[in-house]
């Protein structure tokens, strides 16, 4: 019996760190409050050009990587780094494997990293290109 035990052992690990390497530690855009409630900033919307229309999470009309992003209500997979309404669903990471982007705030630039750390490769969202283009990869 000691073996399936360690193996539960070691699934209730698996789990438990799949759900805690979804906060980015060093996010400043996510901020605790001593009464336990978050406050979440999320990326504004680029101050020039037109306003694109919206790519809906729930349409198929996003053909490249998800972009993982703090809100409100938790961790979200979004068609865009702004995490605009209808924009985002709910987060699959740790169940299921896509490509993703993590959006992170780190002194005060937002940020799209490869991995959900900030020592990942890291660049800056509203950069011109070819400095903004990310580093996606597949988790």
């Amino acid at each position: 019996m000691k073996p399936k035990s360690s193996m539960a052992v070691g699934l209730a690990l698996v789990i438990a760190s799949a759900v805690s390497a979804q906060a980015v530690p060093g996010n400043e855009a996510v901020l605790v409050l001593a009464n336990g409630t978050r406050q979440v900033d999320t990326p504004p919307m680029p101050s020039t050009g037109p306003a694109r229309p919206l790519c809906r999470a729930d349409v198929g009309c996003h053909p490249g990587p998800w972009h993982m992003v703090e809100t409100a209500p938790g961790l979200m997979e979004c068609t865009e780094v702004q995490a605009r309404p209808g924009t985002c669903r709910a987060s699959t990471y740790g169940v299921t494997k896509r490509s993703r982007l993590w959006v992170v705030k780190a002194r005060g630039v937002w940020l799209q990293c490869q991995y959900p750390d900030l020592a990942s490769r890291c660049v800056p969202v509203f950069a011109r290109p070819p400095a903004n283009l990310p580093f996606d990869a597949v988790q």
